[in-house]
C-alpha cells in the first residue's frame, strides 16, 4: 500500500499557506500507510556556504540546548537553531562532515534526516494525523513538500525507516512499491561506501540515487539509472531544492496521479488526495506514464 503526496508551488503567494494545503493531502492517505508518516518540506532558506541540518529523536526531553553548546565548542562555529517537538533544525556555516562527526561522538542517538540549505525532513511513527499535530504542518511555509504514508510491509515500523529518506543535500525520496533485488543492490552500494540505517528497500533506492550523483550523473540520469538497475515495482517522488520529480517502473502497477494549474502541480498516490486543492475543478488531471521521468522545478 502505502501513500505517495506531492504539492509544488508556481504561485509563490500561495507559500505562506503550504502547510495548510498539504495537510489534508497527506491525512487523505491515512488508509494507505497508518503505520508512520513523514515530509520534507523546502523553504526557509540558508545563505550559500551555510547548511541547515534537521536532526531527531525519540527522546521527548532530548537536550537540544546542550548539544548545540557543545557543538559551538567544538566546531568553532555559531549555531542557529529552534526545535520542533522531537525535532531540531541547526543553521551553521561548518562543514555537513564535521559536524555529522561531532554529532556522532557527542549525541549517537540522534538521528539526522537531512542536510541542505532548504530541505526540512520530519517523520515518525503513528497515524498521519498525529505526526501533522506534532510538528503543526499547517502552519509551516515554503515552495514545495511531498509527504508519505507507510503501511510496513518489509521492515519494522520506526522513526528511521519511515519515509522521507534523505539522499543528498536537498534531496529525497519517498516510495510506494517494493523492490525485489534491494539486497543485492544493498551489497553493492555497501562495498562504495553508502551507509544505511534500516533494512527497508526504500533506503535502498535512496541510496543508489546518492551513489549515482556521487558519481556525477544528473538526477535525470541517476533515475534512468534506477530503472534499469532497480528490479521490482514503484512510483517514486523525488524533493530536489529548486522543486520535485516523479517516475514510476516500466509496468506502473502502483497507482499514481498529477494535476497541475496555473498556481500548483499536486502529486498522489489517488485523485481524492486533491479535492481540497483550491481550482482543483480547473486543473489539468492525468496518470503519469511508465517510465517517463516528470520533473517540475523553479529555475
Amino acid at each position: 500500500m502505502c501513500g505517495i503526496v506531492g504539492l509544488y508551488l508556481k504561485n509563490k503567494a500561495l507559500e505562506p499557506r503550504l502547510g495548510e494545503l498539504f495537510e489534508p493531502m497527506l491525512l487523505s492517505m491515512t488508509d494507505r500507510g497508518p503505520d508512520s508518516a513523514g515530509f520534507a518540506i523546502y523553504g526557509d532558506e540558508v545563505p550559500e556556504g551555510a547548511i541547515k541540518l534537521t536532526l531527531q529523536t525519540e527522546d521527548a526531553a532530548f537536550d537540544w540546548k546542550g548539544l548545540v553548546e557543545k557543538l559551538e565548542k567544538k566546531l568553532g562555529e555559531k549555531i542557529d537553531w529552534f526545535q520542533n517537538a522531537t525535532a531540531a533544525v541547526f543553521k551553521t556555516k561548518a562543514t555537513e562532515a564535521a559536524v555529522r562527526a561531532a554529532i556522532a561522538e557527542l549525541a549517537p542517538d540522534v538521528h539526522v534526516m537531512s542536510v541542505g540549505r532548504s530541505i526540512e525532513i520530519l517523520k515518525g511513527i503513528g497515524l498521519p494525523k498525529d505526526i501533522t499535530e506534532r510538528f503543526t504542518l499547517k502552519k509551516m511555509k515554503g515552495s514545495h513538500i511531498i509527504g508519505h504514508t507507510r503501511m510496513a510491509t518489509e521492515s519494522a515500523v520506526t522513526m528511521e525507516g519511515s519515509h522521507p529518506f534523505s539522499t543528498g543535500a536537498d534531496l529525497c525520496l519517498v516510495h510506494n512499491g517494493s523492490l525485489s533485488n534491494h539486497y543485492r543492490i544493498r551489497q553493492d552500494l555497501e562495498r562504495e561506501g553508502i551507509v544505511f540505517e534500516t533494512e527497508n528497500d526504500s533506503e535502498v533506492a535512496a541510496g543508489y540515487l546518492t551513489w549515482r550523483l556521487k558519481k556525477g550523473d544528473t538526477l535525470a540520469a541517476a533515475l534512468d539509472g534506477a530503472l534499469k538497475d532497480l528490479d521490482g515495482f514503484f512510483t517514486f517522488a523525488i524533493g530536489t531544492r529548486d522543486g520535485f520529480a516523479v517516475i514510476r517502473d516500466p509496468i506502473a502497477c502502483k497507482p499514481a496521479v498529477l494535476a497541475e494549474t496555473d498556481d500548483y502541480v499536486a502529486m498522489a498516490s489517488e485523485y481524492r488526495a486533491f479535492t481540497t486543492l483550491p481550482g482543483i475543478e480547473n486543473a489539468k488531471v492525468w496518470e503519469p506514464d511508465p517510465a517517463t521521468l516528470y520533473v517540475w522545478e523553479r529555475h
